[in-house]
């Protein structure tokens, strides 16, 4: 597996060290050399910088699970950044979420909700507190101005194309669904049918694409974006993951986090935002789009 370059002795490329203010925070140390990594290690840097507070108090064996990779590609991804192993990596990440949490306390923001259950939770009241604060925290840093851009861009489109596979192909459809109960003219691809090839093949300037992705991107997604940049068509990504491939390539960022205690991630906050999304869209014009409802819903 190839690893990535060793760190220079520039005291801006050194590990992030407990305390010292002179060095960057993990967070930026590992997006600015995300490019040097391999595959496999993208995955792991993607979801540490996401999911920093799982990253700074779980196992590497649990990381790796939610990561998508091994144990051993947490290991070597810790060192090639310039650390012993993953607890060296892993006191970095404690020492940022600290110092994040507390910058957030002096701000008069609460650094965590109130707990929606008690302290001895059972497996189901933990994922519903997970989704809910997913929705939260995602409601907090979502950009107003990217949400504005997108709906904006979705009612004056002359068609919007969703591109999303495996677990998105579902939110994708509903995206779709909501979509066309406001009348627009809407296509989802989902699997590399041919029929969903073709719909690649009828992207032009008038098209908005729109990719879902959670962690890394299926190669479908990122060549839909990349067709859709070269016929100049618009492009926006909802994803978890910052660092991802399909957010470079889109104009339109929105972000949503997906912690969950489960063995998948939570896709909660995601169709929070499609339903937002479409919800935004409607009261751009409520009466004109009543109309288009009741005609659709007489066809």
């Amino acid at each position: 597996m190839r690893r990535m370059k060793r760190a220079s002795t520039n005291i801006t490329e050194r590990p992030p060290a407990n305390g010292t203010s002179e060095h960057q925070s993990l967070s930026k140390y590992i997006q600015a050399r995300f490019d040097e990594c391999s595959r496999s290690q993208k995955d792991v840097a993607q979801y540490i910088v996401d999911h920093l507070d799982e990253a700074a108090f779980q196992t590497a064996e649990e990381l790796a699970r939610r990561a998508n990779t091994s144990s051993s590609t947490v290991v070597r991804f810790s060192q090639a950044l310039g650390f012993e192993g993953f607890p060296e990596l892993q006191a970095a990440a404690r020492e940022e979420y600290r110092r994040v949490n507390a910058k957030a306390v002096t701000n008069g923001q609460s650094a965590a909700s109130t707990p929606l259950f008690s302290l001895d939770q059972n497996e189901f009241e933990s994922a519903l507190t997970a989704d809910h604060l997913n929705v939260e925290d995602t409601a907090r840093k979502v950009s107003r101005t990217s949400v504005e851009a997108l709906i904006k861009a979705i009612a004056d489109a002359e068609k919007v194309l969703v591109a999303g596979t495996d677990q998105m192909a579902f939110f994708a459809s509903y995206m779709r669904h909501l979509l066309m109960l406001l009348d627009l003219r809407v296509d989802v691809v989902a699997s590399p049918s041919q029929e969903a090839l073709s719909r690649l093949g009828r992207i032009d300037a008038n098209t908005l694409v729109v990719g879902l992705s959670a962690g890394r991107p299926h190669p479908l997604v990122v060549r839909a974006m990349k067709l859709a940049r070269h016929r100049n068509a618009r492009t926006a990504a909802i994803t978890d993951a910052t660092l991802s491939e399909v957010a470079k390539l889109a104009q339109i960022k929105l972000y949503y986090s997906s912690n969950s205690p489960a063995y998948v991630r939570s896709h909660t906050a995601l169709l929070s935002i499609i339903q937002a999304l479409a919800y935004g869209v409607y009261a751009q014009d409520t009466a004109q789009y009543d109309d288009r409802i009741r005609a659709f819903r007489l066809k």
